[in-house]
């Protein structure tokens, strides 16, 4: 559940990257941390617990710097501390946020060992800031750099980059972890983020970056490349969202609010869907009713909360639809060998569309010959739903409670609509 923010102004950083970190609270988190490029320098403050810890060490770090990343971290590898926090820094030259997993760390560590790096805290990160390094000292660009870095790289991870000997600059990547490019409401202002809701105050227009792509980031604008190395344009998309959208409001915490945004969120999902008693099949996207013929089973893959909309279903799909309907763990169904069969509908299930077992488990359904996918999501330009044959929007808005609510029931609604 970590996150990541980093932005490129024409003003101080710090209170920018702390306004985000604040908005990515939700998330979950032990620590966080800070790191500005200033005049050639890099200058980071981390703390273990609350942002509002941080901000208090950080008042060093409002003046100068322009350039910044920042992140909030839920330990995986190496204890809650200081020295495990992020951003994680090389040499006082190159500096590293991420979000996921690097499987082969302790491979390529043994390596850095061997080269002569010296490592500080028990992360799997530091070995991305040593090998960006390894590259810069080679005379490469920034993003040259990082190309070549996580091309040894194995696992599902986000990264933002900057360095003090390529300044003005950010560089990041997407392998697996949601993170988007938000284009500032002021002229030369860009930002990453791994939740656009922590953007809402300076962006209004985003990208959504692809699996495989890397981005640079400078006050000229935002140059991006997919997996092969191919310059390419990704679609910029205006969020509806607003500022407060991460806000509780008048509640006294986040569950309660959305716990009363239920009614609003359910008539969302239902808008324009329903009418004079009828489900209007257009709805569904112009594929759909072409899918729906030939659908003889429906398989539902999901995690968590999503997981158990779809065990509600399976009883409305076989005792209202007469049709069969199996229920699986999204992170378990790619290590089984179901039978595949062209006429099984894949109904995949998540809220943020980033769920990662999810997202490969879909894709696993596809290489084995299910058939069409259809997606109920909560987020338009999700991966889930940018993948999937037939995306359906549950229209909930952001659910920052970690206990579902609003989430939880909107699902339903949708399940009913594809079950009827």
């Amino acid at each position: 559940m970590c996150g990541i923010i980093g932005a490129v102004l024409e003003r101080d950083a710090a209170p920018v990257l702390l306004e985000g970190l604040r908005r990515l609270e939700y998330r979950g988190y032990d620590s966080a941390g800070l790191c500005v490029e200033g005049d050639g320098v890099l200058r980071r403050t981390r703390r273990v617990g609350k942002v509002s810890t941080l901000e208090a060490a950080a008042a060093e770090l409002r003046r100068g710097g322009r350039i910044g990343i920042a992140h909030t971290r839920w330990a995986t590898h190496g204890a809650p501390s200081e020295a495990n926090a992020h951003p994680h820094i090389c040499e006082n030259n190159v500096a590293v946020v991420h979000n996921g997993i690097i499987e082969n760390h302790a491979q390529i560590r043994q390596r850095q060992q061997a080269d002569g790096y010296r490592f500080t805290s028990d992360t799997d990160t530091e070995v991305a800031a040593h090998e960006v390094h390894h590259h810069l000292t080679a005379g490469r660009s920034l993003l040259e750099a990082v190309k070549s870095a996580t091309a040894v790289l194995r696992g599902a991870y986000a990264l933002g980059v900057i360095s003090s000997a390529r300044r003005g600059e950010i560089v990041a990547v997407r392998q697996g972890c949601p993170l988007v490019i938000g284009l500032g409401d002021n002229k030369g202002e860009y930002f990453i983020a791994s939740d656009h809701l922590a953007l809402l105050s300076v962006a209004r227009r985003f990208i959504h970056l692809e699996d495989g792509d890397i981005a640079r980031l400078s006050g000229a604008g935002v140059y991006i490349e997919d997996r092969r190395g191919r310059p390419v344009e990704r679609r910029v998309v205006t969020s509806s969202a607003t500022p407060d959208a991460v806000s509780k409001g008048e509640y006294r915490h986040f569950m309660l609010k959305e716990i009363y945004e239920q009614p609003a969120a359910l008539a969302e999902t239902l808008e324009g869907r329903v009418t004079q008693a009828r489900l209007l099949e257009q709805c569904f996207g112009p594929d759909a009713a072409a899918i729906f013929d030939r659908v003889k089973e429906v398989r539902v893959i999901a995690c968590g909360t999503s997981y158990h909309a779809g065990l509600v279903a399976r009883n409305w799909f076989e005792g209202v639809a007469k049709i069969p309907c199996r229920v699986e763990v999204a992170s378990e169904f790619r290590y089984r060998h179901p039978v595949a069969n062209a006429d099984t509908l894949i109904l995949a299930i998540s809220q943020s569309g980033e769920t990662a077992d999810t997202l490969t488990a879909m894709q696993s359904a596809r290489e084995r010959g299910f058939g069409p996918a259809l997606a109920i999501v909560n987020v338009a330009e999700s991966s889930l739903a940018r993948a999937c044959d037939v995306p359906l929007l549950t229209r909930a808005g952001p659910e920052i409670g970690v206990a579902s609510t609003k989430a939880f029931t909107t699902q339903l609604a949708a399940l009913l609509l594809v079950v009827i």
